[in-house]
């Protein structure tokens, strides 16, 4: 399946995406389409640019968690191994909260709302995806997101915070599109009119704009805010 190509970053890019940094992580604001890793079939990705972010250690940075290709935002790099258990036992206890923002092709019916709605996945001719599902079926996945409407626009859409509550693949994307609200383009999980055949796919808006975890016993946790990309814009 076509996309557009991988977004193509210059070193001092990189290094004013990088958002906070301190002995144990590196937080950066990544770009929207790029892969965080190459994938099964190879090609360019976020961490092509890793070797470039060592400053003076050793070790080289590595993904602490990820966000797919089409989302932008806030990403940590854990910059040794104790930097990256620490921070896979937070976010499996839960101890990592998290923030995005979305514009979405319609208005939810209420401003303020939780979406609790158990995923699974599916195959599909090509690939796969994410689709609700009943709490019984033997795949089921508990899927929550709480969200507020942050602005609406003339045109019928809107711009929302999402504060997800698990770690879902796909979560937001197809929680938004459960009650009628897809993600601006969504290639994937948005209206029909927004999938083209073939040739360049749409922009998603969707950003991880912040991200806040208790890394350190004896500090105030990380709290790190990303601006949002450039196709945000119109709707700031």
């Amino acid at each position: 399946m076509n996309h557009v190509p991988v977004y193509q970053m210059t070193d001092d890019e990189l290094l004013s995406r990088v958002i906070y940094r301190d002995q144990l992580v590196i937080v950066m604001n990544k770009p929207v389409n790029m892969p965080v890793h190459a994938g099964p079939k190879g090609g360019p990705s976020f961490e092509d640019h890793f070797p470039q972010l060592q400053f003076g250690y050793k070790e080289m940075p590595r993904l602490a968690h990820r966000l797919d290709r089409d989302t932008s935002g806030c990403l940590v790099l854990g910059r040794n191994d104790r930097a990256l258990r620490r921070m896979g036992r937070l976010f499996e206890s839960g101890q990592v909260d998290k923030t995005y923002w979305a514009v979405t092709s319609a208005m939810p019916a209420k401003a303020k709302g939780t979406i609790d709605t158990p995923l699974r996945k599916v195959k599909l001719a090509k690939g796969w995806s994410m689709q609700p599902c009943g709490v019984n079926d033997p795949d089921a996945q508990q899927a929550v997101t709480d969200y507020t409407v942050l602005k609406t626009f003339d045109d019928g859409k809107a711009l929302l915070e999402l504060y997800p509550q698990t770690g879902r693949t796909h979560q937001l994307r197809v929680h938004l599109q459960s009650i009628d609200c897809p993600i601006l383009g969504d290639w994937l999980y948005g209206d029909n009119t927004t999938r083209p055949e073939s040739g360049d796919f749409p922009l998603l808006h969707l950003h991880a704009r912040r991200i806040v975890f208790p890394l350190h016993h004896d500090q105030p946790p990380v709290d790190v805010t990303a601006d949002p990309p450039a196709h945000f814009n119109a709707y700031l």
